[in-house]
């Protein structure tokens, strides 16, 4: 019998999970990804980032924020047809979904022709599209599902009693208004956080709580570990512990045991033991690239082979044939290292 999807998590309940002994909160979660998924499948996903730097946001661990100095190179947004070459590459080694992600407060309405392009030829080869923009509104969403985006991702980031302290222009209510205004247009939803900004272990709770107990919870649910990068204000914090973040992995699965939880940024920082550790806890998804956004992350051949080690397989969808999704984990990082990678988290 499968865990029954709930809306209405207390904090208490959220903090009693994380307080529990770690292998019974392993095996908790793993009995319950057995009952959702295949538990030795992986989503793997193809990013790439088609505007890149000076955002308006000044969300501190951000280094393409335009209120930092970290020596990011600043791009324009991308020619539609250099997109659709990028996303035919990807298509051809395999790849199933392809995200396009922009450094943008909001897309100003010039920009929109542009991104519907980019969809509908995204779309026209098969592919399912995911799009994150920053904030949308009700007609701008509205538009992107009429061209055919499938997923939108607009994270959180952390819960709304630390929110302030990461971000000041733009409220917590904002994120909530874009999510609402995705599902409004029929789009999935791609909304998590990111944990080791600082916060309070009742922080992540409460960001968890808050995932949870949307009236509809994400497809998809990034876990983001910080990526501390010279230049933005939290490039010193203390690093978080990896027990801490494998239980946060364990304590999403449990509370939303239908959405991919989403092994995210960070994963360069994480030794194999560590990523195994999170894969038993209920993380069934990851990108693959060499990098995520401006930063590190683990080569397509390190993923496919800790895969291998692991007895882990590529998630299929029913088109796409067994070969193509081996060749999309080993060889569709080729195909992009010409063009800076977008970690939609982010």
């Amino acid at each position: 019998m499968s865990t029954a999807i709930r809306h209405d998590w207390s904090l208490a309940e959220v903090n009693a999970l994380f307080a529990l002994p770690f292998n019974d909160l392993l095996f908790q979660a793993q009995t319950v990804h057995r009952q959702h998924f295949t538990p030795n499948e992986v989503q793997v996903s193809t990013l790439l980032s088609i505007k890149t730097g000076a955002c308006a946001e000044d969300c501190k661990y951000c280094p393409q924020s335009g209120h930092y100095n970290t020596g990011l190179e600043r791009e324009r947004l991308l020619e539609v047809e250099k997109v659709l070459r990028q996303a035919q590459a990807a298509k051809e080694k395999g790849a199933t979904r392809f995200c396009m992600g922009a450094a943008w407060s909001n897309p100003k309405q010039r920009d929109m022709p542009y991104l519907i392009e980019m969809v509908r030829g995204v779309k026209a080869m098969g592919l399912e599209t995911c799009m994150t923009l920053g904030m949308i509104d009700t007609e701008q969403a509205q538009s992107l599902a009429s061209a055919g985006l499938d997923y939108y991702n607009h994270n959180l980031d952390t819960s709304p009693e630390f929110y302030g302290e990461i971000i000041t222009t733009r409220t917590y209510q904002d994120r909530l208004d874009t999510l609402q205004h995705v599902r409004d247009a029929g789009m999935k939803v791609c909304c998590g956080g990111i944990l080791g900004m600082g916060e309070s272990a009742n922080d992540r709770s409460a960001l968890l709580m808050q995932l949870a107990n949307l009236p509809e919870h994400p497809e998809s649910v990034p876990i983001n570990m910080l990526v501390k990068v010279q230049g933005t204000p939290l490039e010193n914090v203390d690093d978080m512990d990896a027990f801490d973040f494998v239980r946060a992995i364990a304590v999403a699965r449990i509370m939303m045991p239908a959405s991919h939880v989403r092994l995210s940024a960070g994963r360069s920082r994480m030794n194999e033991q560590m990523q195994a550790l999170c894969f038993f806890a209920g993380a069934n998804s990851i990108f693959y690239g060499d990098k995520l956004l401006t930063t590190d992350n683990p080569e397509a051949d390190a993923d496919r082979q800790l895969f291998a080690k692991l007895g882990i397989r590529p998630e299929q969808r029913q088109d796409v044939s067994d070969e193509a999704h081996a060749l999309a984990l080993a060889d569709a990082i080729k195909e992009q290292q010409q063009a800076p990678l977008y970690h939609a988290a982010n």
